[in-house]
C-alpha cells in the first residue's frame, strides 16, 4: 500500500510548503524509500499554461508537455524524478473529467454532486497517480507527497479538502499522514502561536487532524521552546510534532533542519515505514544520496568567489517568474564553487525612452550590465522590453562578455544579428509585427491561431548537432560530447527558414537543429568567449547535483576561463541526462508509431 502525506497550508499562501514538500520527499528516499508527488491546486484553469508570470509565478514544463505549476519543478529538481501532466490536478481538469463522464451516462442518470461525484474523483486522480513510476527504478513508488495549494477555509479548496478528509479512511490510518504548515508572525520579538491555533482548530472542524504542524518563520530566529510548548498545547499535538522551520541561507538547508528535529523518525513509525521492504542497493542509493546532499550545502558555505550575472527579463518584479533559471543559476555556481550574485534587470529600463522618463531606472540598468560576468536573457512573450534585451544582447556579443540566451532570448539574439550584421535593419518578429518585411522570427505552421492553452509545441524534444561541433563546441562537451540531445520545449515562434542561409553566410552558427534539419534550436559563436542561444528551456530539467549544461557553461565562462576548462573537461566523462531512457523517443519513431508527441492535447474535446 502506497503511503500518503497531505501537506497542508494555513495563515497565509506562499509560505514554503512546496520546499516543505520537497525535502520532506527527499529526506525519505534518502533512506532508500521511492517518493513520487502530486500538487492540487484549487483554481479553475485546466492548467497554468495560460496564466501571466505576475500572476502566479512560472509556468514549468514537463516531459510529457504539461504545463503545471511551478512546485513540480520543486518535486522533479529534490527528488530526481520524472513527473508527468497528471501529477498537477486543478479544479478545472477535475469538473472536466466529472462532466464529460456525465455526458457520457457514466453516473447513470444521477444527480451529479460535489459530495460524492466530485470528491471521489479528486480521491481516484490521487490514487491513480500515486502508482505511476518516476524514477530510474521503474518502480511504483512507496510514498506520495500530496501538497494542497492555497490555504485551508478557502472556498475553491473545499472540495479538495472532504476528498482528503474521506481519502485517509479510504487508505487507512497506518497510510495516511497530514503536515500543516502554518505562519507564526514574529511581532517585535515576540513570537504568535494565535494564527496557528486558528488554523489548526479550522483544520480540525473539516475533519483533518496534523500530525506535524511546521511552524514557518520569515526571520533567521528558530521557533522557541517557549512557543512549541504554546502550539503543542493548544493544538493538542505531543511536542515532538511541532516542528520549526526559520529562514535559512539557502533552500537547500531546509530538508537538514528538518531532518534535525526528527520529521523522519517521526514519520517511521507514524506511518509504519519500518513494513516497506527495501533492497540493499535502494538503500545504499539513499545512503549516497544524502552523503551528497550534505556535501553540497557544506560547499555552499565554504565558497568566497563571486560569479555577478545580470538577468535581463521582462517580468523581474515577480522574481518567481523566472524560478527555474535562478535554480539553474545557483546548481551551476555550485558546481563552479562560485556564490552567485544576481542582478535583476528590467530590460524595458535599458531602452532610450526610460533614458528621459526616468534617468535613474536607465542608468542603475546599464550599471548592472555593464558590469556583469555574465547577461542572460530568459523567455518570455511580447513587444515589451524586448529592444532592451536586444541591446543587452549587442553590448555581450560585441563586448565578449558571456551570454546565454533561452527561447525568446535566443530569438531575440537572432533578430539584433539580422538587423546589426547582416544590415536588415527592419529585422523583427512576427510576434510583434506580422507583416513585417524581414521578419526573422515567425509564427510556426503547426501551431493554432485560435486556442492559446496547451497549443505551443511543448514537452521534450529532441536537437541534433551538426557533424562538425563535435571538437569545436562548447556545448556539446557540455553535454558529454553526445551527437543529439534532449530538452524540453515552449514555444510558438521559430527563426523563419526563409533567412537562415543569409544568416549563415554571415557568420551565425546554428549548431543545433531538430531532427529533420528545418528548425534552428542552439546557436553557439565559435569566436566568442560563451555566446549561446537555445530555443528550447534547459532550465527545466536542472539538478543541484546535476546542473543544466548550457547554464554551467554560462555560469562557468562567466568565472572565467580556466573555471569554464575545467568543467567542459568534467562534462565529457561525468555527464549525464537527467530524463528516463524511455521518454527520450525522437519524433520520427512516434510518427511511425502514431503516438501523438509531447504537449499535443486538444484543448476542445469535440474538434
Amino acid at each position: 500500500m502506497t503511503k500518503y502525506i497531505l501537506v497542508s497550508g494555513g495563515v497565509v499562501s506562499g509560505i514554503g510548503k512546496g520546499v516543505i514538500a520537497s525535502s520532506t520527499g527527499l529526506l525519505l528516499k534518502t533512506a532508500g524509500l521511492k517518493v513520487t508527488a502530486i500538487k492540487i491546486d484549487p483554481y479553475m484553469n485546466i492548467d497554468a499554461g495560460t496564466m501571466r508570470p505576475q500572476e502566479h509565478g512560472e509556468v514549468y514544463v514537463l516531459n510529457d508537455g504539461g504545463e503545471v505549476d511551478l512546485d513540480l519543478g520543486n518535486y522533479e529538481r529534490y527528488l530526481d524524478v520524472t513527473l508527468s501532466r497528471d501529477n498537477n490536478i486543478t479544479t478545472g481538469k477535475i469538473y472536466r473529467e466529472v462532466i464529460e463522464k456525465e455526458r457520457r451516462g457514466d453516473y447513470l442518470g444521477k444527480t451529479v454532486q460535489i459530495v460524492p461525484h466530485v470528491t471521489n474523483a479528486i480521491q481516484d486522480w490521487i490514487e491513480r497517480v500515486s502508482k505511476v513510476p518516476v524514477d530510474e527504478t521503474g518502480e511504483e513508488p512507496d510514498v506520495c507527497i500530496v501538497e494542497l495549494g492555497g490555504t485551508v477555509g478557502d472556498i475553491e479548496s473545499a472540495p479538495f479538502v472532504e476528498a482528503m478528509r474521506q481519502f485517509q479512511f479510504r487508505v487507512g490510518y497506518e497510510n495516511f499522514a497530514l503536515i500543516h504548515v502554518s505562519l507564526v508572525p514574529d511581532m517585535h520579538g515576540e513570537q504568535k502561536t494565535k494564527p496557528t491555533q486558528t488554523t489548526v482548530h479550522a483544520l480540525r472542524g473539516l475533519g483533518l487532524l496534523p500530525d506535524l504542524i511546521a511552524c514557518r518563520l520569515v526571520v533567521q530566529k528558530p521557533l522557541e521552546p517557549a512557543t512549541k510548548s504554546k502550539i503543542s498545547m493548544f493544538c493538542h499535538v505531543a511536542p515532538e510534532q511541532v516542528i520549526g522551520v526559520h529562514d535559512v541561507s539557502s533552500v537547500y538547508h531546509v530538508p537538514l533542519l528538518l531532518q534535525s528535529q526528527g520529521i523522519v523518525e517521526y514519520l517511521h513509525k507514524r506511518l509504519n515505514l519500518a513494513s516497506i521492504k527495501l533492497t540493499s542497493e535502494m538503500q545504499e542509493r539513499g545512503s549516497c544520496l544524502g552523503v551528497r546532499w550534505k556535501e553540497l550545502t557544506k560547499r555552499q558555505e565554504r565558497v568566497f568567489d563571486d560569479v555577478t550575472i545580470a538577468l535581463v527579463g521582462k517580468y523581474t518584479d515577480l522574481q518567481d517568474s523566472y524560478m527555474s533559471v535562478t535554480k539553474s543559476l545557483e546548481h551551476s555556481a555550485f558546481r563552479c564553487n562560485r556564490r552567485l550574485i544576481l542582478k535583476w534587470v528590467d530590460s524595458s529600463h535599458l531602452e532610450p525612452e526610460t533614458q528621459t522618463s526616468d534617468p535613474a531606472k536607465y542608468h542603475d540598468a546599464w550599471r548592472a550590465v555593464v558590469a556583469a560576468g555574465g547577461i542572460l536573457v530568459p523567455g518570455g512573450f511580447g513587444e515589451r522590453g524586448s529592444e532592451g534585451m536586444m541591446l543587452a544582447i549587442k553590448w555581450a556579443r560585441e563586448q565578449k562578455v558571456p551570454f546565454l540566451g533561452i527561447c525568446f532570448g535566443f530569438q531575440l539574439a537572432v533578430v539584433e544579428w539580422a538587423r546589426n550584421v547582416c544590415g536588415l535593419t527592419g529585422a523583427t518578429s512576427g510576434e510583434f509585427h506580422p507583416d513585417a518585411k524581414d521578419p526573422i522570427i515567425i509564427f510556426m505552421p503547426e501551431i493554432s491561431t485560435t486556442h492559446m492553452g496547451g497549443t505551443m509545441r511543448l514537452g521534450l524534444r529532441p536537437t541534433v548537432f551538426e557533424p562538425e561541433t563535435e571538437t569545436r563546441s562548447k556545448v556539446r562537451k557540455l553535454y558529454g560530447g553526445a551527437g543529439k540531445i534532449w530538452e524540453r520545449h515552449r514555444h510558438r515562434y521559430e527563426v523563419n527558414p526563409a533567412y537562415i542561409e543569409k544568416l549563415t553566410a554571415s557568420g551565425m552558427s546554428f549548431i543545433g537543429k531538430d531532427e529533420r534539419g528545418e528548425r534552428m534550436q542552439v546557436l553557439e559563436m565559435p569566436d566568442h568567449p560563451y555566446f549561446v542561444g537555445f530555443q528550447a528551456h534547459p532550465e527545466f530539467c536542472t539538478r543541484p547535483l546535476n546542473p543544466s549544461p548550457p547554464f554551467l557553461g554560462f555560469v562557468a565562462a562567466s568565472s572565467g576561463q580556466t573555471v569554464l576548462n575545467e568543467q567542459l573537461e568534467y562534462q565529457l566523462t561525468h555527464f549525464h541526462p537527467p530524463h528516463p531512457e524511455g521518454s527520450m523517443v525522437s519524433e520520427a519513431e512516434l510518427r511511425r508509431t502514431g503516438t501523438p508527441p509531447p504537449g499535443v492535447e486538444k484543448v476542445l474535446r469535440s474538434e
